[in-house]
């Protein structure tokens, strides 16, 4: 199965890694900082984020490419599909909020700074990342079913601990004030995204492979 080359130019996996520990870290910073819920509480709605989860798996899987690449989370994450899949991911985090989530508030200082990095200045250099060093020659079509099971499963966990705790960390998955239809609505929407790009992603593997062979 190819695999992102890691003996190579590490130059960009090294700052993505270091923006994405110094925005994870200084978001959790703040939201402690400025908590309005007790601080199990506060941690477990750090962690409700996607764009945090999402965020740790491209920090994480840079890290270990880079510092351990032969170990067995290094071997996992320099997996095309895996780096494939996480590219999906980030990229719905950036456009979800870009186009959405943005006009909902203004952040100042500090939470400004973060939220660029985790919502832009990330997606776009993971993207970047993807297209230049992450093989794509065998990509499947059967792989994108696979790779909903990530988003979906969370979109359940957020419904259910919202029902008992009445935290949303979206405003379009709020049951209470949209009712459920309304949000089950914006998850397929949303289900759709990750759908459209792993498909592109996956169709520009499959046409790279054609002009290889070419």
């Amino acid at each position: 199965m190819d695999k992102a080359p890691t003996n190579s130019n590490k130059t960009l996996p090294i700052l993505i890694a270091i923006a994405g520990w110094f925005a994870l870290t200084a978001q959790f910073y703040l939201l402690l900082d400025n908590r309005t819920a007790p601080v199990g509480e506060t941690i477990l709605r750090y962690f409700g984020f996607f764009t945090i989860l999402t965020n740790l798996l491209v920090a994480l899987s840079l890290s270990y490419l880079v510092l351990a690449p032969d170990s067995r989370p290094g071997r996992f994450f320099a997996k095309a599909t895996t780096l494939t899949a996480i590219t999906v991911y980030i990229v719905v985090v950036g456009l979800v909020y870009n186009t959405v989530l943005r006009f909902l508030w203004a952040p100042q200082g500090l939470q400004k700074l973060v939220d660029e990095f985790l919502h832009s200045i990330i997606p776009v250099l993971f993207l970047l990342y993807w297209i230049i060093y992450v093989p794509k020659r065998h990509l499947q079509w059967r792989l994108l079913w696979g790779w909903l099971v990530y988003p979906l499963i969370y979109c359940i966990y957020t419904l259910l601990r919202g029902t008992a705790s009445g935290f949303y960390p979206y405003p379009f998955m709020n049951v209470t004030e949209l009712g459920y239809p309304a949000v089950l609505r914006n998850c397929l929407y949303v289900t759709l995204l990750f759908l459209f790009f792993s498909v592109l992603f996956i169709g520009l593997g499959k046409l790279g492979a054609k002009k290889v062979k070419y």
